[in-house]
């Protein structure tokens, strides 16, 4: 069986390498031919995350994913990751789809909020119903969250499954990593983007609870560099060292404002902490709710009092961590882990294929 995946980026940026390139493995061992073609490439993700330019090469771009859809005509199934060209109008880009060709497209991340709430009304007017063309067209829609399987569904969608995004977990081994000074490590994975939207906010407060009990605010992603600053541990976020700084977390947290865009989230950090045998505290939001059984296998907080509160009952407590992490651990077992869903994703995609 053909599958031709249609990323939205190469392997290197998080989205592509969890929705859809960490699958392929298993395709083809299941008997899929796969050819993947990201829209952007390696260059685009290093201008993304390093402040330079984005547009240069927009233009081929689109040229390039044109050039993959035509060739994707003799497939037997395209797995899309979000829409097949970037802020081109749903009318100039539906025509682009091969005919007879089943779509099934995947959305980790709430991207119909870029269009439909834009600052713009120009885009708003132009893009605002995009994504929902995209997924009504869709054969099978692959939503990473209840919030964007109901935009789906509202959008017109056929049929919605909603598929996590979810851990290898032969990559997670659940045993702690002492920190290099044996502190205490409140922990936090993601981009500088994040960090100043939703992780920033919370580090006065992180840092005053932790650095009374001998710990450090462990930040990965925030910055590029390695460095100690303020009661902060900065680390830079590199594919082959992510899990080994988590496991050296004591306690993973999730904070999120409660925006549209943070509802679309898909909670994967949660699930990497967990995955490690973490317990977490998150903010909560959207399927933050899902993932976390407050009091089970972390706490949700919704106030600075309720995570005050909640890593000082974390941090005094190493029994409760440990219990709290053991249960954060069988839950990705059962219900996020790559050991359990790459089986059915593959019978998702056999089905579209008819």
């Amino acid at each position: 069986m053909k599958l031709v995946i249609l990323s939205r980026y190469d392997a290197v940026a998080a989205s592509s390498r969890l929705r859809t390139a960490q699958y392929v493995p298993f395709l083809e061992a299941e008997g899929f031919q796969v050819s993947t073609r990201p829209f952007f490439d390696a260059t685009y993700i290093s201008a993304l995350y390093g402040g330079g330019s984005r547009k240069a090469h927009l233009g081929r771009y689109i040229r390039t994913r044109l050039a993959d859809l035509r060739a994707a005509g003799s497939a037997d199934v395209i797995w899309l990751e979000k829409e097949a060209l970037p802020w081109l109008p749903w009318l100039l880009e539906r025509p682009a789809w091969p005919r007879d060709v089943p779509v099934v497209s995947d959305h980790d991340d709430a991207v119909f909020h870029r269009y439909d709430r834009h600052r713009r009304a120009s885009v708003r007017g132009l893009l605002g119903g995009k994504i929902d063309g995209v997924m009504a067209a869709s054969h099978i829609v692959m939503a990473g969250n209840p919030y964007i399987a109901d935009r789906a569904r509202t959008a017109g969608a056929g049929r919605v499954e909603v598929v996590p995004t979810v851990v290898d977990l032969s990559r997670y081994p659940a045993r702690p990593l002492p920190s290099p000074d044996g502190g205490l490590r409140v922990g936090w994975v993601g981009t500088p983007m994040t960090w100043a939207d939703h992780a920033a906010p919370m580090q006065r407060l992180i840092v005053d609870v932790v650095i009374p009990r001998g710990g450090l605010f462990r930040a990965i992603g925030a910055r590029g560099t390695s460095e100690i600053e303020d009661g902060t541990e900065y680390l830079p976020w590199s594919e082959d060292t992510e899990v080994e700084a988590i496991r050296g977390m004591d306690v993973g947290i999730m904070p999120l404002d409660d925006s549209p865009w943070s509802r679309g989230k898909c909670g994967y950090k949660l699930i990497q902490y967990m995955a490690c045998g973490r317990p977490v505290v998150a903010s909560p939001t959207g399927v933050n709710t899902e993932i976390v059984e407050h009091g089970v296998n972390g706490f949700l907080a919704r106030t600075a009092k309720d995570w005050r509160d909640a890593l000082i009952t974390l941090l005094d407590d190493p029994a409760l961590r440990a219990r709290m992490g053991a249960a954060g651990r069988a839950k990705v077992e059962r219900s996020y882990s790559l050991q359990v869903w790459a089986p059915r994703v593959a019978a998702l995609l056999r089905g579209a294929a008819g």
